[in-house]
């Protein structure tokens, strides 16, 4: 431990892993290029892809005999684990960049990506290389296919888990930090056993496979206790507080509850240098981190930021250091992907992967408290399986005008025309639609003037995709007029589909 980027890729700890995955490593597949393994991965059944109906069953089993075709390389690492509802990404984030600024090579694995898969897939802040990508999903892939015959075809997402395991083995990371993709229980993710366990917020999503009452979605989030690891929790209703006391009692696992067993405060100030912002501090036998700015927007990240120091907390009594003056220095560098982030300055365009409705609500009351403007254009898609009502009655209350689209990505997506009625009907205010990120993006920039804000939301896909859309629209123009700031041209596109 304490190695930093330097411990990284030790030939040693990766010649152990080469030599313990030799059954896996001597299958045929060998995928040449990067473009061939996301063909292969395209093929390959995804509960991302698919309505809820349609998703595969929700197993460990085939996860788990995956892991054993490779020789257990999730054994090999020290994790931390991250579940939750909203804001688990925000904390793997902040969590990952504390420990690397600690001394750490740290690895990360996070879902969904906003524009290249390989975002999910990162150590010390980089992204796996195309290279390693390949080469890994080729082990991966050969392991896969030796268990098929018995457990069925592998997923989507259990491939890529398999990878970001494989690939943090391999380079000897001295800690990673896991993100849960669905649920807990029975998520992909859930066959490691970490350092420390953390859950954030508890919301009703995926209703349809996680269950349809804050309590039972809890049960299924606290599915990833294990004994003798200590899990940290923020404050929730008491019902799920009570199911997260059920599952740590059953599995033997120490919880603590923010604010409630460990010493927690958080304020809200403004300065010159960093305009409004929230501050934490959080106190322990052994910690002391004071007053520390929060790097992402909005109050709602206190607690994110509150549990992020609860768990450097608990990693301390496990071997780990993490000094106050390293934390927020570590703060200060994490990333905001995704996250309020600006990814176009004129006409102005933020990016945010706010999915369900107090993901919206806590957005807009960021986007006001944080950053100026004359007005707003929502650009706004979903998926079918979330509360799109109650989502759109927060839309409404937040933005001026609103384009409702769709992620061409998510086969998931509510169509915006069925967006749009149901907006109208429930609001009585005007609104438009467009057939893709892009075509809303170009039916906005008709719509802004210079102090304008667009705001393009409601699901990572949707974010992700008005993302790419601008990065490529600026790397065109780069090439055609040289380096410049992007714009977005509505003549370029002709007229979107829009009623």
């Amino acid at each position: 431990m304490g190695t930093g980027a330097s411990g990284v890729g030790r030939t040693t700890r990766r010649a152990a892993a080469n030599e313990r995955n030799g059954v896996a490593d001597a299958g045929a597949i060998v995928f040449g290029t990067y473009a061939e393994a996301l063909e292969y991965l395209s093929r390959a059944p995804s509960v991302e892809r698919v309505r809820p109906e349609k998703a595969p069953p929700l197993t460990l089993d085939r996860m788990q005999a995956l892991m054993r075709a490779l020789g257990d390389p999730q054994q090999g690492v020290r994790f931390v684990h991250v579940a939750g509802s909203k804001g688990k990404g925000s904390v793997c984030e902040m969590l990952s960049a504390c420990l690397q600024a600690s001394g750490y090579g740290t690895g990360l694995y996070t879902s969904p990506h906003l524009v290249d898969l390989r975002e999910r897939i990162r150590i010390n802040k980089e992204m796996i290389s195309e290279t390693d990508f390949a080469r890994g999903l080729g082990r991966v892939a050969s392991a896969a296919e030796s268990i098929r015959s018995k457990h069925g075809e592998a997923t989507y997402f259990e491939l890529t888990t398999a990878l970001a395991f494989q690939y943090f083995c391999d380079m000897a990371v001295d800690i990673a930090v896991i993100e849960v993709g669905l649920g807990g229980r029975l998520d992909s993710t859930n066959v490691i056993t970490p350092e420390v366990c953390a859950v954030t917020a508890i919301q009703l999503e995926h209703t349809q496979l996680l269950g349809d009452t804050h309590e039972k979605i809890a049960r299924e989030k606290a599915g990833i206790f294990k004994n003798g690891v200590p899990a940290i929790v923020v404050p929730q209703r008491p019902e799920v507080i009570a199911a997260f006391r059920e599952q740590a009692t059953a599995v033997g696992a120490p919880l603590s509850i923010l604010k409630e067993d460990v010493d927690f405060s958080y304020r809200v100030e403004a300065t010159p240098e960093l305009g409004p912002h929230v501050r934490v501090s959080l106190t322990t036998t052994q910690s002391s981190y004071e007053h520390l700015p929060v790097p992402l927007r909005g109050e709602h990240q206190a607690f994110n930021c509150g549990l992020v120091l609860a768990v450097l907390d608990r990693l301390k009594g496990r071997g780990f250091s993490a000094g106050e003056c390293e934390v927020a220095e570590g703060l200060k560098r994490t990333r905001s992907d995704g996250r309020m982030e600006i990814v176009c300055r004129s006409p102005r365009v933020m990016i945010d992967g706010a999915h369900n409705p107090e993901s919206i609500q806590a957005l807009v009351r960021a986007i006001g408290a944080h950053v100026r403007y004359d007005s707003m254009v929502m650009i706004f898609g979903c998926a079918s399986d979330k509360n799109v009502d109650e989502m759109l009655d927060r839309v409404a209350l937040g933005a001026d005008k609103v384009i409702f689209t769709r992620a061409q990505a998510s086969p998931r997506a509510v169509s915006p025309k069925e967006l749009h009625r149901r907006f109208v009907e429930a609001s009585g205010k005007m609104a438009d639609y467009a057939e893709s990120v892009p075509d809303a993006l170009r039916l906005a920039a008709r719509a802004v003037g210079r102090d304008d804000l667009i705001v393009a939301t409601g699901s990572f896909y949707i974010a992700g995709e008005a993302k790419r859309f601008l990065q490529e629209l600026e790397a065109q123009r780069a090439v055609a007029q040289g380096a410049g700031v992007p714009r977005i041209d509505p003549k370029r596109a002709g007229t979107p589909a829009v009623r």
